[in-house]
Formats: structure tokens, C-alpha cells, sequence
């Protein structure tokens, strides 16, 4: 028998092996026996080198040093891998579909996603994974089990990736650097995903109505916009939300701590991701720029959402009413409107609201807190959003441009409206009578036709209408000495 033939098979998953001890020992990953335990932390391993590479965290040895960025670890084999970074080489090739890998065994994951092998069952509830460490990592979120810890704050994590990646936070290591545009990622998959801005690549596909995405998480949330499923809950106040990055997000609305400090201004975060884009607006860094007009913009998703007023792409769809929106989140606000759900309420005087941003922007009310400032007339402003607005009336910038009449506007929500001109559209219907409005206010006052309310006061004789325009027109009669004057 010649030395490299391989006649020994595993009947579990196929894999060939030249000597039988090989396949008894690839054998052991199938089975769920750990014999191998750590006796610093009790984890438990299938095999004894795992169990070695392992201990090696603890003792944080890393002999093996990369030359070129100084970063040590534990193998000579994770070296040689990590070195493949640097020189961009990605020697295993996928036969099926070209994609090029770094590591022999990222191939081998990658081709179980064309044959859809899954060899790999969880015990505790029967799902497949296509490697070994998936199964692993998947078996932490039965047990809670974290058990990568940070030498530095002590965060605890579940995957040994996570903590890697989030060492260098602690580090300010950002070893992926985008060539067109030199900015730096602690991810790679950051950085493939950053260069789909340049490229414009879009490979994830709604099969339901064809919209296009650059990340496969953006895919799977936007589905849900047509199955209407929200899997994640709050467990404080039990609002349902689509994924959850919304739900990490929204439970942030119920604490109070705020960990992150700006050095400029003091200004507070619940998050290091929101420090990071308040700090442009004191560097007034605008890291994306938009092909078509030029625009910059401090973050990518805005200049994302930006880019639908060049190719008109609404493709969040509204099945109540049929209306169309650049972002999902603005028809989860939309279709508050049909429900009439305001889930969110004002600990100061009770009053809700249909998302959080309101009530944020709301509590400002109560604090008297306008923390943007205009450097040109001292003007502040309670949101960045407003404070931008403001300061065109300086400049007379109006980014926002018909494509039919050319007429140009501040804010891309006026242009929303101005197009409605030009189409006919009006999408907001009265469920009272059979009228149609163009815009949400138009309807909102219509309705107090039906309702009989009257919230518009004049502070002169007290009498009551029902719209600001009504009231105005009345003020003027007390001013033209109760002629009957009026004005559109």
C-alpha cells in the first residue's frame, strides 16, 4: 500500500485518512465526548492539542511573533495565517463558485454551504452546524457559558473571535485598510462590507420584490418587512422588534448609565459607536462621498439612504396602504400610524410617542437642553439634524433638487412633498370619508372636520379652530379693527 493513498473513511461525514489512527482520532469530533478538561477554567476538550492550545490562553504565552505588525500567537500555524493579512494571499480556491480563502479550513466550511452538509447537531436542540466550532459556539447560548475574558476591563465573551476583535478597541488596532479610501477596520468582513460603498455592489437579493443589499444581516431584517416578523422582545416592556440590534438599541431607552464621555465637550453616550460620529461633528470628518453630487456624509448608512434620491429606491413597502420608504425603520414608524401603537412615553408628563427619537427629542422640552450650536449666529438647537437645517439658511445650500422642475429644497422631506406636485401621488386617506391628502398634516387637520376638534386658541377672545391657518386669519381681523380680512 503506497504511503499517501487514504483507504481509511469516515462514515459520518466522508473524509479519507492513510493511517487508521488518523481516522480514530478525526473520529472523536463527531462524537460529544470531552475528555480532555482545563483545570484553570473546567472547560472541556475531545482531544489533547485542543486542550494545549487552549491552556496557552491562560499562561498568555505567544511565542510566535508577526514581523511585520508585531502581533504574537500562540501557533506557528496562526502566524503563518495571520501573515497572509499582510500579503493578501488566499492560496485555497472554492472550484464551485472562485471565492479564495487564507486558511485550508475556512475552504472546507465554505464548501459545505454549496453541498449543504451539516454534520455537526446540537444535542440540546437538533440544529446543524457545518464545522465543529459553530457547534461550539452555539452550545454557549444554552449554557451562558462566556469563557474569553478581557485582560483589560474584564468583559466576558463567548467566542474566543469576539474577544480578539474587541482587544483591539484597547489596542486602537485596525489592521484592514480600505486602498481606495485608506480607512481602517478591526474586521475584515467590516472592511468587505466598507468597500461595497465604492464598488456599489449590492449581493444580497429579496427574492419577494428584488431589493438589493450589501450586508446579508440587512436582507434578513428587511424580510421580515414582508412576513411582518418581529422575534425579538423587550423583556421590561415587552415591545416586539424585528432583530436584534434594535432590541440592543431599545433597551438602552431603559437605563440611565451613559459610559461614554466626549473629551470636547463632555457630552455623554450609551454607546462608543455613538462617541465615535459625535466626534465628526467637532473634527467635521465626512468620511463618504456620494458619486453623483458630491455630498459627504460622517456616516455610511447616510450616505446609503442619500443615494435612493438619485435612483428613486423606496423598497420598504407599507401593505395597509401601499406607500413606499427608503428605510425600513420608516415604515415600522409608518405603520404606527394605521395600528395607532405609541410605545414609547414621557416619565415627565405621560405623553407617547410612536418612536424613541421623538421622545428623546421631546425630553428636551422638559430639560430646556439645546446642545448644538450654531457657530455663525449662536443659534442651538435641540438635535444635530436641526442644527445642519439651520445653518443653510447661511450658506443658502439646497442639496435637495427636483428632477423634473429643477427646483431645488433645504431638506430631502420637502422635496418628498414637492414631487407629490408633480405626480398626483396622495397617500394618506381619511378612514372617515373618501378624501385624499398629499401630506400627513393636510389630513391631520381634515380629520378634525369628522372629530370636532378645536386645539387652535386665540388668546384675544378665546375663540377656538381647528388649524393654525384658521387662527391666523382670525388674529388679523383684531389687528384690522374686526374687518373681515382674509388671507391665503
Amino acid at each position: 500500500m503506497s504511503q499517501s493513498a487514504k483507504t481509511y473513511h469516515c462514515s459520518q461525514c466522508g473524509k479519507s485518512f492513510s493511517q487508521p489512527a488518523e481516522l480514530k482520532t478525526h473520529q472523536v469530533i463527531h462524537t460529544d465526548k470531552r475528555s480532555y478538561i482545563c483545570s484553570q477554567c473546567g472547560m472541556k476538550f475531545k482531544m489533547s492539542s485542543y486542550l494545549r492550545r487552549h491552556q496557552q490562553k491562560h499562561t498568555g504565552k505567544k511565542p510566535y511573533r508577526c514581523d511585520q505588525c508585531g502581533k504574537c500567537v500562540t501557533t506557528m500555524d496562526s502566524l503563518r495565517n495571520h501573515q497572509r493579512i499582510h500579503t493578501g494571499e488566499k492560496p485555497y480556491n472554492c472550484t464551485i463558485c472562485g471565492k479564495n480563502f487564507n486558511q485550508a479550513s475556512n475552504l472546507k466550511s465554505h464548501q459545505r454551504r454549496h453541498s449543504g452538509h451539516k454534520p455537526h447537531h446540537c444535542s440540546d436542540c437538533g440544529q446543524s452546524f457545518t464545522t465543529a466550532n459553530e457547534l461550539q459556539n452555539h452550545r454557549r447560548t444554552h449554557t451562558g457559558e462566556k469563557p474569553y475574558s478581557c485582560h483589560d476591563c474584564g468583559k466576558c465573551f463567548a467566542r474566543l473571535d469576539g474577544l480578539t476583535v474587541h482587544q483591539r478597541i484597547h489596542r486602537a488596532e485596525k489592521p484592514f485598510s480600505c486602498d481606495q479610501c485608506g480607512m481602517k477596520f478591526t474586521q475584515s468582513a467590516h472592511l468587505t462590507q466598507h468597500k461595497r460603498i465604492h464598488t456599489g455592489e449590492k449581493p444580497y437579493c429579496c427574492p419577494d420584490c428584488g431589493s438589493s443589499f450589501k450586508v446579508s444581516s440587512h436582507l434578513t431584517a428587511h424580510k421580515r418587512t414582508h412576513t411582518g416578523e418581529k422575534p425579538c422582545s423587550c423583556d421590561e416592556c415587552g415591545l416586539k422588534l424585528g432583530n436584534s440590534g434594535s432590541l440592543v438599541k431599545h433597551k438602552l431607552t431603559h437605563t440611565s448609565e451613559r459610559p461614554f464621555h466626549c473629551s470636547d465637550c463632555g457630552k455623554t453616550f450609551l454607546r462608543s459607536t455613538h462617541l465615535k460620529l459625535h466626534q465628526r461633528t467637532h473634527t467635521g470628518e465626512k468620511p463618504y462621498y456620494c458619486s453623483d453630487c458630491g455630498m459627504s456624509f460622517t456616516q455610511a448608512s447616510h450616505l446609503n439612504v442619500h443615494q435612493r434620491i438619485h435612483t428613486g429606491e423606496k423598497p420598504y413597502h407599507c401593505f395597509d396602504c401601499g406607500l413606499c420608504f427608503t428605510l425600513s425603520k420608516y415604515l415600522t414608524i409608518h405603520q404606527r400610524t394605521h395600528t395607532g401603537e405609541k410605545p414609547y412615553q414621557c416619565s415627565d408628563c405621560g405623553k407617547r410617542f410612536a418612536h424613541s427619537g421623538s421622545l428623546f427629542t421631546h425630553r428636551k422640552i422638559h430639560s430646556g437642553e439645546k446642545p448644538y450650536h450654531c457657530p455663525v449666529c449662536e443659534m442651538s438647537c435641540t438635535t444635530y439634524k436641526d442644527l445642519i437645517v439651520h445653518q443653510r439658511t447661511h450658506t443658502g445650500e439646497k442639496p435637495y433638487g427636483c428632477d423634473q422642475c429643477g427646483k431645488t429644497f433645504t431638506q430631502s422631506g420637502t422635496l418628498v412633498k414637492h414631487k407629490r406636485i408633480h405626480t398626483g401621488e396622495k397617500p394618506y386617506h381619511c378612514p372617515d370619508c373618501p378624501k385624499e391628502f398629499a401630506q400627513s398634516q393636510q389630513l391631520k387637520s381634515h380629520r378634525r372636520t369628522h372629530t370636532g376638534e378645536k386645539p387652535c386658541g386665540c388668546d384675544q377672545c378665546g375663540k377656538r379652530f381647528s388649524d393654525l391657518r384658521t387662527l391666523r386669519n382670525h388674529k388679523r381681523k383684531h389687528c384690522f379693527g374686526g374687518l373681515s380680512v382674509s388671507f391665503s
